[in-house]
């Protein structure tokens, strides 16, 4: 009983898709945290000249 589940279920490709995709997605998302934190002096200063600029409308 036990050794024709373990088959089964090794070889039942349910949902591999979606674990695929989501690595595929949690790879993506670690890319996208790298490349911001490269860039993120940059952005700071591009958001406190926004602030700055929002600030002299008064």
């Amino acid at each position: 009983m036990l050794p024709s589940s373990v088959r089964e279920f090794a070889a039942d490709e349910n949902g591999a898709t979606s674990i695929e995709y989501a690595l595929i997605a949690s790879i993506v998302s670690i890319a996208i945290v790298g490349a911001l934190m490269g860039v993120k002096g940059s952005l700071v200063s591009v958001f406190e000249s926004v602030v700055a600029g929002f600030s002299s409308i008064k």
